[in-house]
């Protein structure tokens, strides 16, 4: 009785009041605490920590991947890219699937029905199992097609294919990775995702140079050995999900009894799915015809777009992981009727987000140069990827913003109004409006940098006002 008392103070203790490695340990190792009761900033920072770290990982992870490949050659990693190509298809359904079970599970968890938060899980992963099959079946049997399709070379053809058949004929692997993290995440067991993604992507590190290259009796299996890597080390950080998820996390436990097909929990999730589907596929697609109309200014243009880019992507993880914490609390808030706390958590975090993306803005202005001279010599490439951070910093304090408040309508349940946004914004306006400035006016590339910026500043301001509007209170999940 004494101990429970004691967790219960520890937890309502306010998060200035607490030494900060206590905290941060809390955040690591995960706690018991109910985030629709705690001190709000506690909630946020012991959901926001582990999301964060969770995504560092997975973009080390890239970057490490690439690298090892790399060392293969240029069709070796153009098999990579024309590969991914096929799997950023099946990441917008995968992402798509996570978010609207992140929604429907935090919605679970706020009004304490955690016995249909753990069918809920159940049945995402049947659907994530059955979404698989398509992929796995072009992959296994259609790979060399598929490459050839978008225009492989040769060698690729020949060698680079069985690549393409383990990355897509083990797409499911992927897939269950997305949704049962999602499923953790929404339960307010962020540690868990945290440490299950740091499992399989430092067990896929470790594998990749020795499949790759072999190792005392390992053979060197080629670019082969990375995508077993991958598939290997995935499949380990499946397994330990859901050993964890059926033995019970600290929030949500899913039950044996509970595998059968429920066409209810099913379907609310494929209807809950289809606005975060939507996001995905309007961004992806956006985004290649910003690369196609770059393309046509020069391969300088897109060498130096597609670094500033990865820069952005690394250096936007901790406000991609404090925008996914609001997505859990909001949803568990709603869930227990407190709709002004779910809001109060937004605007402490879009705060939060914009303090961060400042800092960001400032570095990008003041040492773009120096941060493209990481990855590339060539000045040109330098001076057009520099031109492009520096046009976006600009637009940081807006796009912190932004992203927390599409994560508030996603934690909403409502997926549906940011991808009725990005439709108009980024095809009727953003892709126009770049080829106008590029192509028509012959701004080269900057146009289309500053059509980005006007675009996103755009999207940034008009989703935050309907967000202030409050519809998204009242929607049912």
């Amino acid at each position: 009785m004494e101990e429970s008392t004691e967790i219960q103070k520890d937890q309502e203790t306010p998060l200035s009041k607490r030494p900060v490695w206590t905290a941060l340990k809390d955040a690591i190792k995960g706690t018991e605490a109910d985030y629709t009761k705690i001190d709000l900033k506690k909630a946020i920072f012991l959901l926001a920590v582990p999301m964060i770290l969770e995504l560092i990982m997975e973009s080390t992870f890239a970057v490490v991947d690439i690298y090892f490949v790399g060392k293969l050659g240029a069709s070796a990693v153009a098999t990579v890219g024309l590969t991914e190509t096929y799997l950023f298809l099946l990441y917008s359904i995968a992402m798509g699937l996570a978010t609207a079970v992140t929604a429907i599970v935090a919605r679970r968890i706020g009004e304490k029905k955690k016995e249909e938060a753990g069918a809920v899980a159940v049945q995402a992963i049947i659907l994530a199992i059955l979404a698989s099959l398509p992929f796995a079946v072009g992959g296994i049997f259609f790979a060399k097609e598929l490459l050839g399709l978008m225009g492989a070379d040769q060698w690729a053809l020949e060698h680079g294919y069985r690549y393409t058949q383990w990355m897509l004929g083990g797409n499911g692997i992927i897939i269950l990775l997305f949704v049962i993290n999602a499923v953790f995440r929404g339960a307010g067991d962020a540690a868990i995702a945290m440490r299950v993604l740091w499992i399989a992507n430092g067990l896929n590190m470790i594998l990749d140079p020795l499949l790759i290259f072999g190792w005392g009796p390992i053979p060197a299996m080629g670019i082969e050995g990375a995508a077993i890597a991958t598939t290997l080390g995935r499949s380990i950080g499946v397994g330990t999900q859901l050993w964890v998820l059926f033995k019970g996390g600290k929030h949500i436990q899913a039950k044996l009894v509970q595998i059968y097909w429920n066409g209810k929990v099913i379907l609310n999730i494929v209807k809950t799915s289809l606005g975060g589907v939507g996001q995905m596929i309007v961004a992806m697609t956006s985004w290649i015809f910003i690369m196609r109309i770059l393309a046509d200014i020069g391969s300088d243009a897109v060498a130096g777009s597609t670094i500033a880019l990865r820069i952005m992507l690394f250096t936007l993880m901790p406000a991609w992981g404090l925008s996914n914490a609001a997505a859990t609390l909001v949803g568990q808030n709603l869930g227990a009727g407190n709709p002004d706390r779910a809001e109060s958590a937004v605007w402490k975090i879009g705060l939060y987000n914009m303090v961060f993306l400042i800092g960001v803005s400032i570095v990008y202005f003041f040492f773009n140069h120096a941060l493209m001279g990481l990855f590339t010599n060539d000045a040109n490439v330098i001076k057009i990827g520099g031109k492009w951070l520096a046009i976006l910093s600009y637009a940081y304090f807006v796009y912190g913003w932004w992203m927390v408040s599409v994560q508030a309508f996603n934690g909403s349940g409502d997926t549906r109004t940011p991808t009725k946004i990005n439709l108009v914004f980024f095809w009727l306006i953003q892709i126009p409006l770049a080829y106008i400035l590029a192509i028509a006016l012959e701004w080269g590339y900057s146009g289309v940098f500053w059509a980005v910026f006007f675009s996103e500043t755009g999207v940034g301001l008009f989703t935050l006002w309907l967000f202030s509007r409050g519809k998204w209170k009242t929607i049912q999940v």
